[in-house]
């Protein structure tokens, strides 16, 4: 069965989140993970509510819902790369801050990361599915599914996007080795020797493929 990820491009407002778990429970039982939903849920919720909190209501964010080997993963994408999500040792008497302490009870692993452009706050949740038998190869589709997440063009809110054109998709991956070197540079990493060693890979792979 194949599970395409779930991304929803929308302004971040309380009165969005009702749909949004709406939408996370649709595709969860879509997939076969009912059993994940309350908790799945409640990571939007919470997820969604810090952007809210600590970006600001009407932020463009995005929401993505995917499969990571044996793990669902949540992703929320914001523009802002300074407000970083944090545990708060919040009382029974605070009204606030314990969001990302329940996100961090309730899922397997949670974190965030810091894209060119935007962060990534994700948690995931570990399901009961069988890992694939072609673990390498799954997992790259899996990464290359997760292209949706780099669709070009303006936000379509509220909308579940489709299969990427070529076009797009072209653009997508340009977009993500761009994303990729920036990071490399920040841990002293070589970029040129890295994506000569990332060609000679993939084409000894189409040369396996054409055998």
């Amino acid at each position: 069965m194949l599970r395409r990820p779930l991304v929803v491009e929308f302004t971040a407002l309380e009165e969005e989140v009702a749909a949004l778990r709406r939408g996370v429970r649709a595709h969860l039982e879509k997939w076969g993970l009912q059993g994940l939903t309350d908790d799945a849920q409640l990571c939007v919720s919470e997820l969604v509510a810090n952007v809210i909190t600590h970006v600001g209501t009407g932020t463009p964010t995005t929401l993505a819902v995917l499969l990571n080997d044996r793990f669902l993963r949540i992703e929320v994408h914001d523009p802002d790369t300074r407000a970083l999500p944090t545990l708060v040792a919040a009382d029974t008497e605070a009204e606030g801050g314990r969001g990302m302490a329940l996100v961090a009870a309730m899922t397997d692993r949670w974190g965030v990361e810091l894209l060119a452009d935007r962060k990534v706050t994700w948690c995931e949740l570990a399901t009961t599915l069988p890992s694939s038998p072609s673990r390498d190869r799954g997992a790259r589709v899996t990464r290359a599914e997760a292209l949706d997440l780099y669709g070009a063009g303006e936000p379509r809110l509220g909308s579940h996007l489709g299969r990427l054109s070529i076009t797009e998709a072209e653009e997508a991956v340009i977009s993500i080795v761009t994303d990729l070197l920036h990071w490399l540079g920040a841990h002293g990493r070589n970029a040129d020797h890295v994506l000569d060693r990332t060609r000679m890979r993939f084409e000894t792979r189409v040369s396996e493929l054409r055998s």
